[in-house]
């Protein structure tokens, strides 16, 4: 079994497919885009494309735990709002 399982969820995701990087990103608008455009272009997903987005940002956001940095966390707590926005909710 892999070490690291989270990441190769998060990688390989059978539901989405994600932008290179798109965690990493600096702009929580443009990350809640491709987030967005990633949900609504899957056909594999199972559920609606705001909670596959949604789900898939979270569930990054828990598994990178304590590794990842102040700054980086603050963006994809305010990706979380861009996408809620993005979608009217």
């Amino acid at each position: 079994m892999e070490k690291h399982w989270s990441g190769k969820v998060t990688r390989e995701s059978s539901a989405l497919d994600l932008e290179a990087g798109v965690f990493t990103w600096h702009d929580p608008l443009r990350i809640a885009e491709s987030l967005k455009k990633s949900a609504e272009m899957s056909n594999r997903r199972k559920a609606a494309p705001f909670n596959s987005a949604m789900s898939m940002l979270v569930f990054y956001i828990n598994r990178a735990g304590r590794n990842l940095n102040e700054d980086q966390k603050r963006i994809l707590e305010q990706a979380k709002v861009e996408l809620r926005k993005l979608y009217g909710r």
